[in-house]
């Protein structure tokens, strides 16, 4: 069992430095603080964050313990989660910068409520997807790895798709640009899906190896990331080496 104020002490410094990341890229390159999108996405980011945080700190130590995970056991994955890090900075500098220079008002028009406001929302939305995808999924962690005891999660929203987790951050990701007011960044952070599907083409790779009942969980949840958009062809043919 994790020591619970170690965790809270990690949680909450994990929290804090997050979001003075987010604020020294978000106001630094916009030069001013009137930056209205910002704060609305940052706070989103902070209630929600403390909202999830706290119903687990509750209900499930070890689940936030494994959500703290950082150093990823699969080569591999070590590199995808490296490509990632590097575009994450600068990708949030885009919506700063185009804040204070008006790229998107000057090119294409201001972005307009009726797109910001959905967008904010997602917000929330997405992090209620990542709850459910904890209720349903306990050994979900931050990392690439399969523990003792581990079994196929198949419940909630793993009903729909095998990576719902994936799909709520790129939702993040998505929306993140047109709610911080910026046309222009919404290329850069659109690359996340790339990488996004890198990472779960080689995470299924492992689990058909690593977790017993993957490949039968596979065969009966045919799409992978969206419902309705992205299945196998034919799951049931899959071999994978030395099963």
């Amino acid at each position: 069992m994790p020591d619970s104020r170690s965790l809270l002490s990690r949680l909450v410094r994990h929290g804090l430095a997050g979001q003075l990341v987010l604020a020294v890229v978000l106001f630094v390159p916009a030069g001013l603080l009137k930056f209205w999108q910002a704060w609305t996405f940052m706070i989103l980011i902070f209630i929600c964050s403390f909202v999830f945080c706290a119903y687990f700190y509750k209900h499930d130590l070890q689940l936030l313990e494994r959500r703290l995970l950082k150093r990823e056991k699969v080569k591999a994955q070590r590199i995808i989660m490296q490509l990632a890090k590097l575009r994450c900075g600068p990708i949030f500098v885009l919506p700063g910068l185009d804040y204070r220079f008006g790229w998107s008002r000057r090119f294409l028009g201001p972005v307009p409520w009726w797109l910001t406001v959905p967008a904010l929302l997602l917000i929330p939305g997405c992090y209620f997807l990542f709850f459910k995808v904890m209720k349903a999924n306990r050994f979900a962690a931050s990392i690439i790895q399969v523990e003792a005891g581990q079994s196929v999660a198949a419940g909630g929203p793993y009903r729909l798709v095998r990576h719902p987790m994936y799909l709520g951050s790129l939702g993040l990701w998505l929306a993140a640009p047109l709610a911080l007011g910026s046309y222009v960044a919404l290329p850069a952070f659109a690359l996340t899906a790339p990488i996004t599907i890198f990472r779960l083409l080689n995470e299924e790779t492992f689990l058909h190896r690593e977790l017993p009942g993957y490949a039968e969980y596979c065969q009966r949840t045919r799409y992978r990331l969206i419902p309705f958009v992205w299945q196998d062809r034919c799951p049931e043919m899959m071999r994978i080496p030395g099963r």
